[in-house]
Order: structure tokens, then sequence, then C-alpha cells
């Protein structure tokens, strides 16, 4: 009798579909046989059982699957078959087995047919109430602590094992062992799992989701009109870098993630710096040519605070609070918190205190009050940090307010560092319930600064709100060298506050400026009446900051306007102004770090401030291509024709000295958004 072709089956068989419901399944079973393996700690070279492939399992490997003319020249073709057979046949039943609704029905049954692996939901598992389906199905990983509530719906939602339409021994080889006969079985009589798509409130499966606020870029404004412009300073510098982060990874920023003041200030600046701390800060003003716009000027307001030396530098109260939630594991977020944490403590004084609070489902001390002396026990504490559970933010701000006001220093800095990804999802967590959380926690003379990091679930917008609102500043963490920067280079304007609610304020000159608009500073707008009501919160300068102001201005008759003049409006200057007219007066309002009473310096800005482009200084310029950065990727129109190139070459002859080597990364990035915008 002739021995049948051990193909037979197969090509009798009739092939699966290879739709788009086909492919789905493939991969959900893919994924799932990645994760077991994953899971094997012991595996090895690939080898999802934790067997090892050697010198002698290839020998054997080679000599079936190589035909010889002897009577084992179909075992090679019979072993494949083997392997074949089992995953053809899976994919067969499941065809038949599930009875899916055609296109044109309103829903579709997903399914995934095998043990689901630890960790992973699929969006089914969001689906409404209803019973309706969707046609995508997305593989999403829980942190650990919503791994048990999608554990609770796949249980009440796994239905008994269907029919097996194909029976086992007609999948085997005429000569399958038992052994092969019942991996065939355990292989295909998995039970299949529906996951109905059921909202879970206490559970976001959504990724990719930063959270930024939404704004629009300042308009321009007519002199004769609004003569008036005020707003709080912004020294924050997360905005670049998150703008840098995307860049890097290849893709252009959320246009209102981009902060043009943040980008700006992001960069160290030499300008004139007051001489003693009775001149908490000094400003320069700078007028010059446009370069986007020829018919325009750019005033050009530079402040610069005063810099603590070393031996006056006050005793430092700091409380670490700390997010160790489930969302915190990622390398860039717990991993890359606590190597920033163990740079920051390389800059405090013996007498300076550190303390820790970590927060999760609860906030909890891991540090009392430590003297920074004894730096093994607080690294130690530092090392035990782990993530997991949910994150209740609002109760980690209180606790960490209680323990820095257990151990404040009068006349000294008491301050939290927040280190989170902001994502709070347990007691209050909108924006502003937080505010009025840190308002009325700011009275008691503890500041609030923070330290954003990762990506994917980051809340730009309440890092914003709490920063802004707790009297402290907002860095975003991307790397350890960025933590390097802020925490260290930079570790004295991060900490050592030299004014508070610093405001400024400009009024123009009808008779010489016709328009103007202020470039950034959108999110830190004020009334004109808030300049003088020291009730009004605004931003803080620390020790040795730069804060940089920008504005386009449009001359008196030329012919750049674009905001029509009222027709029943005062009667408005048509000709170009003589040389010698004031541009405008810049006022700027402060108060002590620890006082409730503002003072006024203020300066007119006239001819004696007007300088041609390339006479301005190298800082001048090189901020001023940063600005042209920043509004070329928020795509504001009023840039024109001003190409990336140009960004460039602006931002190359003024890149001056650079010791840290921030502006020539400054110009990789201007290379690789022309790149990506093209």
């Amino acid at each position: 009798m002739t021995e049948k072709d051990p193909f037979e089956q197969l090509r009798t068989l009739e092939p699966p579909d290879s739709g788009v419901e086909a492919k789905r399944r493939a991969l959900i079973a893919a994924m799932a046989q990645f994760d077991d393996m994953k899971k094997t700690r012991a595996a090895t070279q690939g080898m999802g059982w934790g067997w090892r492939l050697i010198t002698g399992g290839l020998q054997t490997w080679r000599d079936a699957m190589t035909p010889k003319m002897n009577s084992r020249s179909l075992a090679g073709p019979a072993f494949a078959t083997l392997l074949l057979v089992p995953v053809v046949g899976y994919l067969s039943w499941n065809l038949v087995a599930t009875n899916q609704p055609t296109e044109t029905q309103t829903g579709r049954s997903e399914e995934y047919s095998g043990d689901l692996p630890e960790g992973i939901v699929g969006d089914a598992a969001k689906q409404k109430a209803t019973g309706e389906f969707t046609d995508n199905l997305e593989l999403r990983r829980l942190a650990p602590e919503a791994k048990s509530d999608a554990a609770d719906l796949l249980a009440q939602a796994a239905p008994a094992a269907p029919p097996v339409p194909l029976s086992v021994e007609s999948l085997a080889a005429p000569s399958g062992s038992p052994s092969n006969t019942r991996a065939i079985r355990s292989f295909a009589q998995k039970p299949t799992v529906f996951i109905p798509r059921q909202p879970d409130p206490t559970v976001d499966l959504e990724e990719g989701r930063d959270r930024v606020a939404k704004f629009n870029s300042n308009p321009v404004k007519r002199v004769s009109e609004e003569p008036v412009s005020t707003f709080s300073i912004d020294t924050d510098t997360a905005s670049y870098s998150m703008v840098r982060r995307a860049l890097r990874e290849g893709r252009l920023p959320d246009a209102d993630g981009v902060r043009v003041e943040e980008m700006i200030n992001y960069f160290p600046y030499s300008w004139a710096a007051p001489q003693s701390a009775d001149e908490p800060f000094r400003a320069t003003v700078t007028v010059m040519p446009t370069p986007w716009n020829a018919d325009t000027r750019l005033m050009h307001v530079a402040i610069k605070g005063y810099e603590i030396a070393q031996p006056e530098k006050p005793k430092t109260n700091l409380v670490f609070l700390v997010d160790t939630s489930g969302s915190m594991q990622d390398g860039d977020k717990l991993p890359l918190v606590k190597a920033s944490l163990r740079l920051l403590l390389d800059r405090l004084g013996p007498d300076d205190s550190v303390g820790i609070v970590s927060y999760a489902g609860e906030a909890g001390v891991v540090l009392e009050p430590t003297k920074a002396l004894d730096k093994r026990k607080i690294l130690d504490a530092i090392e035990k940090l782990g993530a997991g559970g949910s994150t209740a933010g609002a109760a980690g701000i209180e606790e960490a307010y209680r323990l820095a006001e257990s151990s404040f220093i009068d006349g000294g800095v008491n301050r939290v560092m927040l280190a989170t990804d902001g994502d709070f999802n347990v007691g209050p967590s909108d924006d502003e319930a937080l505010k009025r959380l840190v308002e009325a926690k700011r009275k008691s003379g503890v500041f609030l600064s923070i330290l954003g990091f990762g990506q994917g679930n980051y809340n730009d917008q309440l890092m914003q709100v709490i920063a802004q609102n707790g009297n402290g500043t907002a860095a975003y963490i991307d790397t350890l060298a960025e933590a390097e920067k802020t925490l260290v280079q930079e570790a004295a304007s991060a900490l050592f506050p030299i004014a508070k609610d610093v405001k400024i304020q400009v009024e123009f000159n009808p008779a010489v400026v016709a328009e103007y608009r202020l470039i950034g500073y959108e999110t830190r707008a004020l009334n004109r009446e808030d300049f003088n009501n020291d009730k009004v919160d605004a931003g803080e300068i620390g020790s040795g900051h730069s804060v940089t102001a920008i504005y386009e201005l449009t001359p008196v008759g030329s012919p750049a306007l674009i905001v029509d003049a009222l027709r029943y409006g005062k009667k408005e200057p048509v000709t170009q102004p003589s040389a010698g007219g004031e541009y405008g007066y810049v006022k700027i309002r402060h108060k002590a770090p620890d006082g409730n009473e503002s003072k006024l310096v203020s300066q007119q800005v006239d001819a004696n401030n007007v300088v041609e482009l390339n006479a301005a200084s190298q800082d001048v310029r090189f901020s001023v291509a940063v600005a042209a950065f920043g509004q070329k990727l928020r795509q504001d129109d009023r840039l024109g024709n001003f190409t990336y190139e140009a960004i460039g070459e602006l931002a190359t002859r003024a890149k001056g000295e650079d010791a840290f080597g921030y502006r020539a990364e400054f110009l990789t990035l201007v290379r690789l958004a022309k790149g990506l915008g093209e």
C-alpha cells in the first residue's frame, strides 16, 4: 500500500481567511506567546521553555530537515508537518468556532484564544455596557494596580469553551505519536475569552495622552487702543526639554506644548547683573531690526537676578515628594528620579535638611527631615523607593507640606520638590482643586517646585498650574544630563529665590509705536490692574536667574501695519516718528522672598537703546533665534517666510561661548525640525 503524502491533509484543508479579523487574532496570539516567553526568566537564546539550542540539537534539526535517499527521506517533511498542522488547525478552528458577525452588522466580537498574559487587556475591556463593539482591538499594558481590576473583568466575561469543530486526531500526522496528539489537544482546546467593552472609571488605558494646555499665540494690538501690556515672568524651562525629546524621537512637538518664553529662558545668558542684594535684579533693554520682518522692530527686555555668593546662601529645608505610583515604573521615570535626587544631594551643605515623602495609593513619610551630612541614610531612603499603586497626588502634597512645615527654617529656604509624571487619579486631581490647595499652602512660606518625568501620560498642564501657584518653577527632566543642568549647574537659581511675584508692565508711546505683540508668555498674561495689586500672584526669580521677554513692534507709518485704525477713534500720527522719541516705558514690580509688599523699578526706552541687528550682543541675537524657532514650531504666521535655515544661520553667528554645549544642541534641534517639517 502506498504511503499517503504527508502534505495531503494540508492540501485538502480550506485556507484560513487572510482578512483583517484573522490578522488581528494572529497578532493577539503572537503577542500573548511573546509575553509568556518573557515571563520565563530561564529562557535563553530565544527558546521560550528555557532550553538552549546547542550543537547536538542543531545537528538533529539538520538531519531531520535534510532529504536523504533512504528510509528516512520523508522524515523532514513529516516533522515540518507536525509543526505546521497545529497552527493551521488552530486558525481554522478559530474561524469556524467564533461565528463572527459580518461587516454590515453593528458590532464585532473580539476574541483571544488562550490564557491572557498578565497585565494585558484589550480595548474591549472598555466596551460600553450596551454591548456595541468597535472595529479596533488594541492591547494595552496596565499598571500593576490596574491588573486585578482587569483580571476581575476577564473572569466575569469568560464563557465556557466552544465546541471544537475539527477533531484533534484529524489534525495529527497519520503516524502521529500520542504525545503529539496531546500537545495539539492542549493547544487547540483552550477556551475562548471574550473581552466585553465595559467602562471602568478607575482604570485609564489610553496611552500617548500627554496633556498640555491649549492656548493661542498673542495677537497684534494697536497702541492707540491698548497701550499697556502686563504679564508675570516665567523662569520655567520644561517646554524646551519636551520639545527636544519630541524632535529626538523623530516627531514635531505639539504646538500647544511649545511655550516660547520657556525655550528662550532655558539658556544661560550674560546679562548685566546687579551688584548687591539690595538690587535683586537689573533690566537691560535693546531695540533692533526684526530678522524676519524688515518693517518691524524687536524690543528685547533682559532681566538678570542677583547671584548669591556661597557664604551668603541660606540654610535649606527640602522635602522630596516622589510619585511612586504604578505609572512611574518606566526607566525614564522613577529610576531617573532617583538618579536626579542623588545629583541634587551633592549640592547641599552639611546643615541643610532633607525629608522624603512618597505617594501612590496613599502618602507616607519615607525619611523624616535629616541633615545632609548623613548622606548615606538619605541615599538609602532614595534607593528604597519603588513604583506601584494608584496616584494620590493631593494627599502627597499635603503630607509634604506638613513635613516641610515641621522642619521650617526661619530665614532659610523651605521648599517641596515634587517629582512626578502628574498622572494624579486618586483624591482631588482636577486643576482647580490642586490650584486651591497649593495657593493655601504657599502662605506658610514653603515654595513648591516641579520636576516632571516621562511621557505618554505626562500632565504638563497640571504641572504648570501647581508650579505657578506654589511660588515655584517647573522643569522637565528627560535625561540625566538635563537633571545635571537643572539640579547641579543651576542649583542656586532652582533653590534660592531672591524675589517673588515679579510682574512686568510696558506702556508704549503711540507717537512712535503703532502696533505690538508680546512673543510668548500667553499663559502668564495679567490684567492691567493686576500690576499694582499685591494680592495677585506672579513668578519668582532665583539666584542668578535670567529672564527674557521680547516684543515685536510696528513703528508708526510702517507698511507692516495690519490692524485698521478705528473710524471714530482718536486721530493717530501717520508719519514716521523722529529717532529721538521714546518707544515706551518699562516697569517691574517684585517682592522680597519673605515679603508681602512690592517694590517698583522702571526705566524708559528710547534712542539710546536702539542698535543694528549685527551690533546687538551675541546673547541678544541667540535668544532672538530661539524665539523664532519657538514661533516656527507653533506655526506662527507672523514669521512669514523665515526658514529653519535662516534660524540656524542666525543662531550659528551668535553661538558664542558654549561651555556646556547647550547652544550646539539647539542647532541640532533646528536641523531635526527642518527635516521633519518638510
